[in-house]
């Protein structure tokens, strides 16, 4: 090609250039109209923006506050079932304790009873329910014979002194201690060693 046809090519488009520049600078109509529209939806989409965050602050808030109550709730009942655990043991630790005289009764039955008499049986039968019921509810007996003699659940009646038995051991149960647990129901009644 030749210079002078390169050049008409150049110019051509430098005019075709500024007239499409030319031409957007003219305004079309309703171009203001959509500007305005653009700019309220941009206001708008803004207040929205803010609107969700407030939402979320707020939604988080009462996240928290319904995990704190829900806590709450799981304390209160785990507290309210350890009082009934603990009511349910004291009312039968207080009902044992007014039936233990008559478990008393059948020991001592039992420690005097003559071998040749069936009815002696029955009374044996009788004391192993009565154990065996006390053992369901958790009553154990106090171990006392033999052992220290500890003021916390045995109950000294006297003392005496017996020879190859060291001082402060328990030589002999006058009546027999029971515990609930760890609770003492009644202490055993004891003879100790001086």
């Amino acid at each position: 090609m030749s210079s002078k046809k390169t050049r008409r090519m150049e110019d051509g488009a430098e005019q075709a250039a500024e007239a499409a520049s030319s031409s957007e600078a003219v305004s079309l109509p309703g171009a203001e109209e959509l500007q305005k529209q653009v700019e309220e939806l941009q206001a708008r989409l803004a207040d929205l923006e803010k609107q969700l965050a407030e939402a979320q602050t707020q939604a988080a808030e009462y996240k928290d506050g319904w995990q704190r109550a829900l806590a709450d709730f799981q304390n209160y009942k785990r507290r309210v079932d350890a009082e009934k655990g603990e009511a349910y043991r004291i009312a039968v630790g207080d009902i044992v304790k007014r039936y233990l005289p008559i478990l008393d009764d059948l020991e001592r039955a039992l420690a005097t009873r003559p071998a040749d008499l069936a009815w002696a049986e029955g009374i044996e039968l009788i004391h192993r329910k009565w154990q065996t019921l006390l053992e369901g509810e958790g009553v154990t007996r106090i171990p006392a014979e033999g052992q220290p003699f500890d003021p916390n659940i045995h109950e000294a009646v006297g003392q005496e002194a017996v020879e190859g038995v060291a001082s402060g051991t328990v030589i002999e149960v006058v009546r027999q201690g029971y515990l609930l647990g760890e609770r003492v129901l009644r202490p055993a009644m004891v003879r100790v060693s001086q």
